[in-house]
């Protein structure tokens, strides 16, 4: 049987991978010449630094996340609170990835990395209070 919070936790890695794929396309054209415009140039020039901002936001924040995921597993103690603030983070990061990459738009950037700023908190309050219990 597998652990309620390591669902989760997959799905942020394959968030992960989507936007590694994402990225690669984003570069083909300058780097490999597939995908250009007829004048040589990159139909995705634009996109493509706010996709590698994005991916190196996978490995900052999220780590906290995957700290608080790993010792409550470790502490074998997961309520439903734990499990529902997970999917909230990774519904967070998916909205987060959408708004960064395909707008400009930083101030509602901030709003929704709050959602998941406040689910990884979340997440370690419930540990808090877990192992100090």
């Amino acid at each position: 049987m597998h652990h309620p919070l390591i669902l989760p936790m997959a799905t942020h890695v394959a968030l992960t991978a989507l936007l590694y794929a994402l990225l690669t396309i984003a570069r083909a054209p300058k780097i490999w010449g597939i995908g250009q415009r007829r004048d040589g140039s990159n139909p995705w020039a634009s996109i493509e630094p706010r996709i590698s901002a994005n991916l190196s936001n996978q490995f900052e924040w999220p780590l906290f996340f995957y700290a608080a995921c790993l010792l409550l597993i470790h502490a074998a103690s997961v309520d439903a609170t734990a499990i529902w603030l997970a999917w909230l983070f990774v519904a967070g990061r998916v909205i987060h990835s959408s708004v960064q990459i395909l707008t400009m738009n930083v101030r509602l950037r901030g709003l929704v990395f709050t959602i998941n700023f406040l689910a990884t908190l979340g997440l370690w309050v419930v540990l808090l209070r877990t192992t100090m219990a």
